[in-house]
């Protein structure tokens, strides 16, 4: 019997390690944020990346391009109503940002 007391003791003690509370801080987020785009005019962005806008959105109207120092390029569009900002790199193939 004091085998079994002793042994339900150290079971209990041993959970009871597991709530304590701890003091937790403040939630930090990252945010990359791409401020290195420069912008260009809209013929300075290479054919192939016009060629591949032009074949993924007929019809859109470039408003704006930017490019950074890894030549990719941040294009501002427009079709119809509806605007969208788009990557590309060099050689015309869309980037997930």
């Amino acid at each position: 019997m004091k085998k079994l007391v002793l042994s339900a003791a150290i079971i209990f003690g041993s959970l009871s390690i597991y709530a304590t509370t701890t003091k937790v801080g403040p939630v930090q987020t990252i945010v990359k944020f791409q401020s290195e785009y420069k912008e260009i005019k809209a013929e300075e962005v290479p054919g192939v990346v016009t060629k591949a806008l032009e074949a993924a959105y007929p019809g859109a109207k470039l408003e704006k391009a930017s490019v950074n120092e890894k030549k990719e390029y941040k294009l501002d569009i427009a079709v119809g109503d509806q605007k969208a900002t788009v990557y590309s790199d060099a050689n015309g193939n869309w980037l997930k940002i």
